[in-house]
């Protein structure tokens, strides 16, 4: 396929993110990574060593794979700010997935502090993918401020609910002109292929490979199935009917 997938500056080939936490072994992350086709690899700055004065899962990481470090883990507009600026400094990269959690329990982003980072965060020339709600007027806001993608939420983190909600996704879609990339809630492979028939253009997913009994075999399904997704929604699925219409032609029947 010659449907490539841009953001920002940047030009991708798969359109299937995935993150680096809750693995088994870093040797399970690194053949899930490759079964995925991920091209774009999440790291969670606040979890990882970025010095690599010891052992850093950044060690098992392929060099060919992008770099998406996200400011997972921050509460405060301030705190995100602060750890992307880190990873700037430690990883050479302006991208970053901009997290601003305000709640423990649910892990549902403040999207007042969100917006607030985001604005700072643009303006010092990050590649900003904010994190948010399925919230169409909070995306549109996001978008405005140049925020190079926005990624609402299928459902809640880690919730393997799939998307909860495709009326807003579809909504956002028809709103907002950058990509939209669906983040949490995506638990199994008809999840993923739901949401790009929907006409996402991407989907970051992280428990719903790492947390299967194979996340290998899980991760090559998700790769499958964002594909296969992507191209049920060019191809343009037909109509829904209530009643019955034959598959053969009925004229020309002979009696």
């Amino acid at each position: 396929m010659s449907d490539t997938f841009k953001i920002g500056k940047r030009e991708f080939k798969s359109r299937l993110m995935v993150g680096t936490g809750k693995y088994p072994s870093n040797e399970i992350m690194k053949i899930a990574l490759e079964a995925s086709g991920a091209e774009v690899v999440t790291v969670a700055v606040r979890r990882v060593n970025l010095d690599r004065s010891s052992e850093s899962m950044l060690d098992h990481i392929d060099k060919k794979y992008t770099l998406l470090p996200n400011t997972a883990g921050c509460y405060t507009a301030e705190d995100a700010i602060r750890t992307a600026r880190l990873a700037r400094e430690a990883l050479d990269t302006e991208f970053v997935k901009l997290e601003v959690l305000g709640d423990e329990k649910t892990l549902f982003p403040d999207n007042e502090a969100l917006l607030e980072a985001a604005k700072v965060l643009v303006k010092e020339g990050f590649t900003v993918l904010p994190y948010t709600n399925d919230d169409p007027i909070m995306a549109k806001k996001l978008e405005d401020i140049g925020c190079a993608a926005v990624m609402p939420l299928a459902a809640p983190i880690g919730s393997g609910l799939g998307i909860r909600n495709p009326h807003n996704i579809r909504i956002i879609l028809e709103t907002i002109k950058v990509p939209i990339i669906v983040d949490a809630g995506v638990g199994t492979a008809s999840d993923a292929a739901i949401a790009m028939e929907l006409g996402c253009h991407g989907i970051l997913m992280n428990t719903g490979i790492a947390g299967a009994k194979d996340p290998v075999k899980m991760a090559r399904a998700m790769n499958l199935a964002v594909e296969a997704g992507r191209l049920a929604y060019l191809s343009g699925r037909i109509p829904k009917k209530l009643y019955a219409t034959a598959s053969s032609p009925l004229s020309g029947i002979i009696e």
